[in-house]
């Protein structure tokens, strides 16, 4: 069989480097003669002139032959090199042949190693790209997620990373973080997807809004509850320019394509301050508060009027909790005017 063509198609299709194609096809067909003939010293060379794998034995020259996979007679060996001498080693071809399950052997050890390169290829390629946004269309329905066609590259979205309840459909296109490029593939796939994160959040934000990108506006930090709210605080390196007004726009012109992104999510964009005391207010909206305490950088003693209780809950004590973590502070709620105060506390620790 000419290899040429089938090496040549690798190159074209797969992107793949021609010389570690045809060290991988050699390497399969060494491997398969090694297994017949373990005790051969045996070498597969390709010839590009035939396109063939030929595979060359190193025997020593001796007088009389008592193993033909190893030695050679003095005489035949004076037909191939003229100078050599008993004793010493000459490379010539092997002339035995491998049986069918040694050239199973041979197909899969090459599959092996292409399916190899391949994945050396796709890691090159993408490990550049990790930590940032992708956009593909997505190809197919798997059992633990979603595979998405980047370019000629599969990657899987998997279920844990979805936003919860967002429907996602086959042949549409999806953006999402490309949260890691793995060496060797787990699976099918090399290429993890997240839309699920805090930082799918920050690197839209980035992207969309050219003032963040280009550093003016700085993202302090980010939490998040994938489906419900993301909380930020951003801070601005210019006096003139208002970090939250910037990121909302005019009439949240600016805000609203990434929430359509989010499905609707919320996202509470909240200014940068020295004051913990504002930092708390704001991070408890949409509830308003009447006092701060901060104590020992620790905890926060909130008052606030017992309408307001809820808001600054939020669902399951979702907002609360949110709070928390972006400050990392161990909120604890009290109503105002009540002598023996029921307080709840919500560390950030808690979800």
């Amino acid at each position: 069989m000419n290899l040429s063509s089938v090496i040549d198609g690798l190159v074209e299709e797969r992107g793949l480097g021609k010389e570690e194609i045809i060290l991988a096809v050699c390497d399969g067909v060494l491997a398969a003669f090694n297994k017949k003939f373990p005790e051969a010293k045996l070498e597969a060379l390709y010839n590009k002139k035939l396109g063939e794998v030929e595979v060359f034995a190193e025997k020593e020259v001796v007088t009389s032959v008592d193993n033909e996979n190893s030695q050679i007679s003095l005489r035949k060996a004076k037909v191939i090199d003229t100078k050599v001498s008993l004793g010493d080693f000459i490379k010539v071809p092997f002339e035995h042949e491998i049986g069918r399950i040694e050239i199973l052997t041979a197909k899969q050890f090459i599959a092996n190693k292409i399916r190899g390169l391949e994945q050396s290829v796709t890691h090159k390629e993408f490990i550049d790209k990790k930590g940032t946004i992708v956009s593909g269309v997505l190809h197919k329905k798997e059992r633990d997620g979603l595979s998405v066609k980047l370019g000629e590259v599969l990657a899987i979205l998997p279920v844990e990373n979805f936003i919860p309840h967002e429907v996602l459909k086959v042949g549409h296109p999806v953006r999402a973080l490309l949260k890691e490029v793995l060496p060797v593939s787990r699976g099918d796939y090399q290429l993890i997807l997240d839309r699920a994160s805090s930082d799918f959040v920050q690197r839209l934000i980035e992207i969309e809004i050219p003032e963040v990108f280009e550093g003016i506006v700085e993202i302090k930090k980010v939490v998040r509850i994938a489906g419900y709210k993301t909380k930020m605080i951003v801070a601005s390196n210019n006096s003139e320019i208002d970090p939250v007004g910037t990121c909302v726009g005019v009439g949240g012109v600016r805000i609203k394509p990434i929430l359509r992104e989010l499905g609707q999510e919320k996202i509470d964009l909240i200014e940068s301050t020295e004051s913990l005391e504002s930092l708390v207010k704001n991070s408890l909206k949409p509830a308003e508060i009447d006092k701060v305490e901060i104590i020992d950088n620790e905890k926060a003693l909130v008052w606030l009027a017992q309408d307001q209780r809820s808001l600054a809950i939020g669902r399951l004590g979702q907002n609360i909790s949110l709070a928390s973590k972006l400050l990392d502070l161990d909120i604890q709620l009290q109503d105002i005017g009540l002598v023996d105060k029921k307080v709840e506390s919500f560390s950030e620790n808690e979800d």
